[in-house]
């Protein structure tokens, strides 16, 4: 699991869309739809139901997404707690 990875995750969660997303965050699509299945593949589970061009968490990714955003709000907390 990379960094890149989990931030195009949050990104395609909160857009709902690759393409919306690919644009976004300034890459192909194919590259981003490669990317999250890699992710999906390394935990093991989809975390997106697919419906056509449009994607939607499953209940595994809404526990991903929640897992991520508390390790955001400690990077934070823990960046602004050591920043001189």
């Amino acid at each position: 699991m990379e960094w890149q990875q989990l931030e195009y995750f949050r990104v395609v969660a909160r857009l709902e869309h690759f393409g919306q997303a690919a644009k976004e965050l300034a890459i192909s699509q194919p590259a981003l739809s490669r990317s999250i299945s890699k992710l999906e593949e390394e935990q093991g589970v989809a975390l997106f139901d697919r419906m056509g061009r449009s994607v939607y968490l499953n209940s595994f990714g809404h526990v991903f997404l929640d897992e991520w955003r508390r390790v955001l709000q400690r990077l934070r907390w823990a960046y602004r707690r050591f920043s001189i």
